[in-house]
């Protein structure tokens, strides 16, 4: 939930970046953290295993500006692209904001994309959240590889309705990671009453 500090003049919001196993979540946070002004950020705090993949979490504070004169503050984090680190996933949604959903377009994760979707309703609910009521981008990584599926394809199976503003991605390169990113705060900042 969105915390409004009226006295210090700031509100705070939390990002959760969600997807599979090496999808791209840290790749987008990392790009955000080495890219922005170090004045406006604060430590990033990644847990990696062995194989570099995040075991946690990857946690940056940043400071973005004023909305409706207040400062705004973000705090963004990724989950672990296991499944099996459930009960983190979990933890880590609680009190959400806004997802960026990233999607790895390779056609052989289609089945880890899936169960990770799939997986992100069933922890919201497990926060008494519901997808629909929660803003949330979705980015579409990876495309720029010869086996990326088609974005037509997986906007008929991530975003059949159209509901959500979607992002053509290459994390590594930093491609669209500035316009996700930007997507999803101002996402959360139009339903703010402040």
């Amino acid at each position: 939930m969105v915390q409004i500090n009226r006295i210090f003049k700031e509100i705070t919001c939390k990002i959760v970046y969600y997807g599979s196993g090496l999808s791209g979540k840290t790749t987008n946070i990392e790009y955000i953290y080495k890219n922005v002004d170090p004045s406006t950020r604060g430590k990033m705090i990644s847990i990696k295993t062995e194989t570099e993949r995040t075991l946690f979490f990857d946690f940056l504070p940043l400071n973005i500006g004023k909305i409706k004169g207040m400062k705004l503050r973000v705090h963004l984090y990724s989950v672990a692209g296991q499944v099996f680190y459930d009960a983190s996933r979990q933890l880590i949604l609680k009190g959400c904001d806004g997802i960026v959903f990233v999607v790895d377009s390779q056609k052989e994760r289609l089945d880890a994309n899936i169960e990770s979707f799939e997986n992100l309703k069933k922890n919201l609910f497990m926060n008494s959240l519901i997808l629909d009521r929660i803003p949330m981008v979705i980015q579409y990584n990876k495309t720029d590889l010869p086996n990326s599926m088609s974005v037509d394809e997986m906007s008929r199976i991530f975003n059949p309705e159209g509901k959500y503003e979607e992002y053509v991605a290459s994390a590594a390169s930093g491609h669209k990671v500035f316009e996700t990113f930007k997507a999803i705060v101002k996402t959360i900042a139009r339903d703010l009453s402040v």
